[in-house]
């Protein structure tokens, strides 16, 4: 799981983590403590969406006038990670109409939801497997397009939305839209540790963090610094990693044995392969990280077989091992 993410915050473009698991795994826990893992980003101040300044065409409307008469600012900030609650109204999610605004002053202004405030970082949902069907579909259109779109109470806003989706539940619960589930890039499964030291060690520093807090986070604050800085050299490095023809052989070969529909699996295989690669500082992608990639990439893509009562993890590793005897 944490591969997964660190795999997709190299590259947003692999398409969001999603973890099923076991309750009590610490799923929501280790998305949550991605924010104050995450370098700081630059932005435009006092913009509501998180506008890049660096990347003018994907600004938005009020930051593309600033920029047009020579204003643009900038500023750092955090990562923003969203967390976007089951009992979410479609308002709440897309925007809405300023109320406020509107019945003091009259004006019709826009306020921002969640989907602005998600813009270039993360958007987490906690039980996704249970959210409600019309906000599957507003997710499922902002993730194609990148685009937030309202059209409402006299208002027309258009404004950039473009996250990592990240979302996690526990199967018994209930299962996924198709749709929403092939949005995906990655997808774990999260198990109860089932060995002794595991387990004990889990405890004990979940135990410490209660007790001391501040103690716990400067205990580990050098070790989340280096992983912070190996992020940020992964992802300079990942324009100039090589992505050799027997690497796409290989998993075109592993997508077409495993029955995967269309070519979104060979996509995103690849690109988690070539962050694992440049997270590893490795020149190149081979063999080796697309075995490692390979389950997390295909797995929520298999059809159901009638004929194979193995899990779809299972039927991955033993393609791999067969294909490139890994």
């Amino acid at each position: 799981m944490k591969l997964a993410l660190l795999c997709a915050a190299i590259d947003a473009s692999i398409g969001g983590v999603l973890v099923f698991g076991d309750r009590g795994t610490g799923k929501s826990t280790a998305v949550r403590a991605l924010a104050a893992l995450l370098p700081k980003m630059r932005v435009v101040p006092d913009c509501h969406y998180n506008c890049d300044p660096g990347v003018p065409d994907h600004l938005c409307s009020n930051c593309g006038a600033r920029s047009r008469n020579g204003r643009t600012r900038s500023r750092l900030a955090s990562v923003p990670v969203v967390d976007l609650p089951l009992g979410a109204t479609e308002d709440r999610v897309v925007g809405a109409l300023d109320l406020e605004r509107a019945l003091t002053r009259g004006e019709k202004a826009f306020e921002p939801g969640l989907l602005a405030r998600a813009h270039r970082g993360f958007l987490y949902i906690d039980e996704v497997n249970l959210l409600e069907d019309h906000l599957v579909d507003v997710l499922l259109d902002v993730a194609a397009s990148g685009e937030n779109v309202v059209e409402r109470e006299g208002l027309s806003v258009r404004h950039p939305a473009r996250f990592v989706l990240v979302g996690s539940g526990n199967p018994e619960e209930g299962e996924l839209r198709p749709q929403l589930l092939d949005r995906f890039g990655l997808s774990v499964e999260v198990k109860t540790p089932e060995d002794i030291a595991t387990r004990i060690e889990v405890v004990r520093r979940r135990d410490a963090f209660e007790r001391d807090p501040v103690g716990f986070v400067a205990k580990w604050k050098r070790q989340d610094g280096r992983l912070r800085r190996r992020l940020v050299a992964a992802r300079e490095r990942l324009p100039s990693v090589e992505v050799p023809d027997a690497a796409l052989e290989k998993a075109a070969q592993l997508c077409m044995g495993l029955g995967t529909d269309g070519l979104r699996g060979e996509l995103t295989l690849i690109r988690a392969a070539r962050a694992l690669a440049s997270l590893e500082d490795d020149g190149a992608v081979d063999e080796t990280h697309i075995a490692r990639m390979a389950p997390s990439a295909l797995r929520h893509r298999l059809r159901r077989d009638p004929l194979d009562e193995a899990g779809s993890s299972v039927r991955v590793e033993r393609a791999v091992e067969e294909l490139l005897h890994a």
